[in-house]
């Protein structure tokens, strides 16, 4: 809630009249809990969770997922500045060579896919 108080608190945010967070199932903020304490203290935003593993919609999660494997690892690190001066490299080679994505998977996209995933689904035999 920290960070959600640093973010409505200024704006755009805090004059909106409605913000969506996108948040996935982690443990501080999965459940109806979560959403009631949003709602309580910030009536104007909606906490929306991700879909229970589905980390590949968390935008997020996939920035730290190429920072562990392309700065991270290994871990040969002599401190925490060396560290923090390879992070720093990466982001501005990575801002240099970043492009954005084009998603183009469409609603009906995944309408084919379901009726497709459902042709191969065990159909029930009726008993005579």
């Amino acid at each position: 809630m920290e960070l959600v108080d640093k973010v409505m608190t200024q704006g755009p945010y805090a004059s909106a009249r409605h913000v969506y967070w996108i948040v996935d199932n982690g443990s501080s903020h999965n459940g109806q809990r979560s959403i009631d304490r949003m709602t309580a203290a910030w009536p104007n935003a909606s906490l929306v969770h991700l879909p229970v593993h589905a980390s590949w919609l968390n935008q997020i999660e996939i920035v730290f997922s190429v920072i562990q494997r392309k700065v991270v690892k290994p871990a040969d690190f002599a401190d925490l500045a060396a560290l923090a001066d390879r992070l720093e490299r990466f982001e501005d080679r990575y801002n240099q060579t970043a492009h954005p994505f084009d998603w183009r998977f469409t609603s009906a996209d995944l309408a084919t896919m379901v009726d497709r995933l459902d042709a191969h689904r065990p159909r029930e035999v009726l008993a005579a």
